[in-house]
């Protein structure tokens, strides 16, 4: 999609904004989620500091150089959220595509035409989208009301964009007419639920416990691979791709999970068996982005 000079992306985010200590905050943790994914390691079938897991077209500067470009965007999400709080949530999520559009393209310059993070763009950027309606509306910003917004944002979402019967199947449609798998639209739609229910409980009682905050990230990564109907994975494996890494995640979880003395060892082991089968958790890493993004607020209003 072209942008026209008379898009709002064109135009620079106000010095206001920039200078607003919660607008830095956001794009500050929007950096650091990105950057604790990609450098936890070792990761099954990820890129990560050990290798480049199940990927042969990049390495773990692309996703440096790919996070550096997409911090720069994160105001314009926060001041499109501020200028629209009042407008109805379904219509928000039109008004900021041309902004993920446009976020896109800098990650692509930025990476010489490598996809590392487009799933994490789409989300974070409702989030940040989010975070400006809840500050603009004077509503605490919250993990509960975060992901409420970004829910009602996407109401309809994966009726209106997968459940489709296009002479053409997009990726995504086909994934969801083959398997009924919904990938980061009906997580968004959801209000992330998965994150809600099941990661974020994991990583945020883990640290509670003492556990060493990357260990914790690793048990919360390794919750999501056991459950997530991951459309990265289907794509590469199929069915059968997904059933086996949700099984080695759970049957890995039943062990102890990153409790076992070994389970270092024991994840280099599950790595190897995802670069050999070419499986890649992306969308679990994507929604552990999320995770540890939301984990940085309270939960709810009142909490610390």
């Amino acid at each position: 999609m072209m942008l026209k000079s008379t898009d709002p992306v064109q135009k620079p985010v106000s010095l206001e904004i920039n200078k607003l200590p919660w607008v830095v905050r956001c794009s500050q943790l929007a950096h650091g989620a990105m950057l604790n994914e990609v450098n936890l390691t070792p990761k099954p079938g990820l890129v990560d500091m050990r290798n480049s897991g199940a990927h042969k077209d990049m390495e773990i500067v692309d996703f440096y150089r790919s996070a550096d470009a997409i911090r720069t965007w994160i105001p314009y999400f926060v001041e499109y959220g501020m200028s629209s709080y009042q407008q109805a949530s379904r219509d928000v999520l039109h008004g900021i595509r041309p902004l993920g559009l446009a976020c896109e393209s800098s990650m692509y310059k930025a990476t010489s035409g490598v996809n590392t993070h487009k799933g994490t763009i789409f989300s974070l950027g409702l989030l940040a989208t989010a975070m400006g309606r809840l500050v603009a509306g004077q509503r605490p910003v919250t993990q509960l009301n975060l992901c409420k917004a970004v829910a009602d944002m996407c109401q309809g979402m994966v009726a209106n964009e997968l459940a489709q019967n296009n002479p053409s199947l997009t990726a995504g449609q086909r994934l969801y007419r083959e398997f009924g798998l919904t990938g980061a639209r009906g997580e968004a739609e959801s209000g992330f639920s998965l994150v809600l229910t099941v990661s974020l409980p994991v990583y945020q009682q883990a640290i509670s416990q003492g556990i060493d905050p990357q260990r914790a990230l690793l048990q919360a990564l390794l919750s999501l691979m056991a459950v997530n109907g991951d459309t990265n994975v289907a794509s590469r494996g199929g069915a059968q791709g997904l059933s086996w890494i949700k099984h080695t995640a759970q049957q890995f979880l039943a062990d102890g999970g990153v409790m076992q003395p070994d389970y270092i060892t024991r994840l280099k082991e599950f790595d190897n068996q995802c670069i050999e089968r070419n499986l890649s958790p992306g969308g679990s890493a994507d929604l552990l982005i999320v995770t540890w993004f939301l984990a940085q607020f309270p939960e709810s209003y009142g909490k610390n």
